[in-house]
């Protein structure tokens, strides 16, 4: 099966920049595709110092969604955003002040790859940091989802201001690339190191390796139902996993030596058999909400997952009720209206609204809609006009 691998390169233009991002790129270009992939072919996208952070949501969604093993290649520095502190790649236009809005948040990568596997993606990253977001990662590791396999190192920021520093490590993985063979990915992060451990503050970098990179959590197993303690006996030990980042907490996997759920949901949306996924999905959800409720971010993950299902199944009006609840739950339970999970929840049933074709649903969902966008505005300008503007419209017909 063909792969398909993105390559993305990105910094800031002018002062702002830390690394030559972009410098890569023509060394990663001259691999065989087939190499970069890990397959026998594959598609290769190429995103070189990109402005907007919508245009790379759309390639790296198409590519999260293409079947066969995905690879991407993604070299660039973090910043945090100084209304939410959360850390963002920046891209050819972000400055300092502008991050939340010209930069691409990293939670966004995670949430694209949501419905992938482990087994069959991965990403190799090359990052190098600010000294105000490497203090924050030092605290809170870099969340990557456990969705996939990533490789890689974030660098420290410099301690002499100078040019803007070489993206070394993606530099010698390219380099071993080009021999003509990909090893597996743990052993070409070991050569890559190697190959860079005696170059400036190599052994100060962040590494990561595995899956969900850097620190990764112990993977949530659903639980068989426990014992109710004896009448003023100790209450049974244990308790929920602990909380996930930004989008829908760990990810339930099943016991060692089991197939991963998300594979093998993958595998069914891939041949049609979207009531398949779908099943296995509610089967994890039903777990999930009987040992730690509906609210709990075990259970909100899987509802996001039915709810993207219902969109790759073409069922509009599904995904996007099943968005507005998710919207709705995690606003009750007291998070914040900017909080990430919250806005991808409420621009998620914003897109599917517009898609739907049945004027009576779209009439019965707007309403709701509206209301929803009055309290999560959400990142861009505009969207409750939006939504105000297609209500009247509908109304009218």
């Amino acid at each position: 099966m063909p792969g398909t691998v993105l390559l993305l390169a990105a910094s800031p233009l002018g002062r702002g920049r830390l690394v030559d991002a972009a410098g890569v790129l023509p060394v990663l270009a001259a691999v065989a595709p087939g190499i970069l992939a890990g397959t026998t072919t594959a598609n290769v996208v190429e995103l070189a110092d990109p402005l907007d952070p919508q245009a790379v949501l759309t390639r790296l969604r198409a590519a999260a969604a293409a079947s066969g093993p995905l690879t991407v290649y993604l070299t660039g520095q973090l910043h945090l955003d100084r209304r939410q502190r959360l850390p963002h790649l920046a891209l050819a236009r972000t400055t300092p002040a502008s991050v939340r809005y010209t930069a691409l948040p990293w939670h966004w990568i995670r949430e694209e790859l949501r419905l992938r596997s482990a087994a069959d993606t991965a990403l190799l990253v090359d990052l190098h940091a600010d000294a105000e977001t490497w203090r924050q990662l030092a605290e809170r590791p870099l969340d990557c989802g456990r969705t996939a396999a990533v490789y890689g190192r974030i660098a420290p920021p410099p301690s002499v201001r100078r040019a803007p520093a070489e993206p070394s490590y993606m530099k010698a993985v390219a380099t071993l690339l080009r021999s003509g063979h990909r090893p597996p990915l743990d052993r070409l992060h070991e050569q890559a190191l190697a190959r860079i451990a005696d170059q400036g503050a190599a052994g100060r970098d962040m590494l990561l390796a595995g899956p969900g990179g850097y620190a990764p959590r112990p993977p949530y197993a659903p639980e068989r139902a426990r014992p109710h303690p004896a009448q003023g006996g100790a209450a049974p030990q244990g308790g929920p996993a602990e909380p996930g980042g930004v989008y829908g907490g760990p990810v339930a996997a099943e016991p060692a030596g089991a197939m991963d759920p998300h594979a093998a949901i993958s595998a069914a949306v891939r041949s049609g058999r979207h009531g398949e996924a779908d099943g296995i999905a509610a089967r994890y959800e039903q777990s999930v909400v009987r040992a730690y409720g509906p609210a709990s971010d075990e259970a909100l993950h899987w509802a996001e997952v039915r709810a993207d299902l219902a969109m790759f199944a073409g069922d509009t009006v599904g995904s996007c009720r099943a968005w507005l609840r998710i919207a709705g739950v995690r606003l009750a339970a007291g998070q914040p209206i900017d909080a990430p999970a919250v806005e991808a929840a409420a621009d998620r049933a914003h897109h599917q609204w517009g898609r739907i074709g049945d004027l009576a649903r779209a009439r019965e969902l707007g309403p709701e809609l509206a209301q929803l966008r009055q309290r999560v505005p959400g990142r861009r300008e505009g969207a409750l006009e939006n939504v105000q503007r297609q209500l009247r419209q509908l109304q009218a017909r």
